[in-house]
């Protein structure tokens, strides 16, 4: 009996080392963190005919997985291509001039290790600013079954442009103070993007964000953070906000009504009275996404849900057209 509790107690050790090396190893970076903020000009030849108006789109992607984003289904390599295809489709139709990401794939296991950004990218966008957030060797999730893990990962926020941008910037928002060590370990970082846009010898600043979704109290800090960023910025610069704020109006204490609130702003496709939903793609019951602008400096001409992009993403994208003051 002892020779057996011997062994056992062994075995118990090996797997307790086990376990704790592959969660160290599993949670550890891939890439160096000087290469998180990446401001680029590639060589993708861009076609301009807006007769000085403008369009800029802000677009959860949901690494092109459709309706199956985070729930434990099998995701074949069809499905990626089908919805990438779909998505290039309608960027053409759109011709956006700047579009804002959010959850797009740079390098990761769950989306077969296609650059997404690189790709929308060939369509004529020579000017992009990389905000990658998320960072693993191997992420555990969804939990079960072990199959379905999303393993490597590497994704984030990304603003691309046919027009020079400068002066990029990535701030990591605040995070929940309350997740688990184990949760904590492999969550991504909620970020804020800033980069400065150069229209008609004009600097417009773009702010992209994507907010916490799961923890309310996290989300009202992370947004009364990017309120202020937003409100020095619009002082000097024509300014844009946008992203995917996991707010809805209709919420208890809805975060979202901070700006609704702010002076002199302005509220893409949306007014109180009439407005259409982002989330989720296929039967639509939330609007998160949203695209904000200084009344002053900004002339909106029209903006809209679009529709037209379906299920690649479970949200679909917001536009905005408009012109400077």
């Amino acid at each position: 009996m002892k020779q057996f509790f011997k062994v056992l107690i062994k075995l118990i050790i090996v797997l307790f080392v086990g376990v704790l090396a592959f969660f160290f190893w599993a949670s550890s970076p891939t890439l160096d963190k000087s290469s998180y903020a990446q401001l680029s000009k590639n060589k993708y030849a861009v076609s301009i005919d807006n007769d000085s108006i403008y369009s800029i789109v802000t677009y959860n992607i949901g690494y092109l997985s459709g309706m199956t984003n985070n729930r434990a289904v099998s995701k074949p390599k069809e499905l990626f291509d089908k919805n990438l295809e779909k998505v290039l489709t309608e960027i053409k139709k759109v011709n956006p001039d700047i579009i804002a990401f959010q959850e797009i794939d740079y390098d990761a296991s769950r989306s077969y290790n296609i650059d997404q950004e690189e790709e929308i990218l060939k369509l004529g966008y020579p000017y992009s600013a990389k905000g990658i957030n998320w960072d693993e060797n191997y992420l555990p999730f969804p939990y079960w079954p072990p199959n379905m893990h999303f393993g490597k990962v590497i994704s984030g926020q990304s603003i691309i442009s046919k027009y020079p941008l400068k002066d990029y910037e990535r701030i990591v928002l605040e995070r929940v103070s309350n997740n688990p060590f184990y949760r904590e370990a492999f969550y991504l970082d909620r970020l804020l993007q800033i980069v400065k846009v150069v229209i008609e010898g004009k600097e417009i600043v773009v702010l992209n964000v994507h907010l916490e979704a799961f923890d309310k109290e996290t989300r009202i800090k992370q947004l009364e953070k990017v309120v202020r960023i937003f409100k020095h910025y619009a002082e000097t610069n024509p300014t844009i906000l946008l992203g995917d704020f996991n707010s809805d109006p209709t919420y208890e204490d809805a975060a979202i009504k901070k700006i609704f609130d702010l002076p002199n702003i302005g509220n893409a496709a949306y007014s109180e009275s009439s407005y259409d939903l982002t989330f989720d793609s296929e039967k639509p019951y939330e609007r998160l996404d949203y695209i904000f602008y200084t009344k002053n400096t900004i002339r909106y001409e029209k903006g809209s849900v679009l529709k037209s992009f379906g299920q690649a993403s479970d949200h679909l994208p917001v536009e905005m057209q408009f012109k400077l003051k």
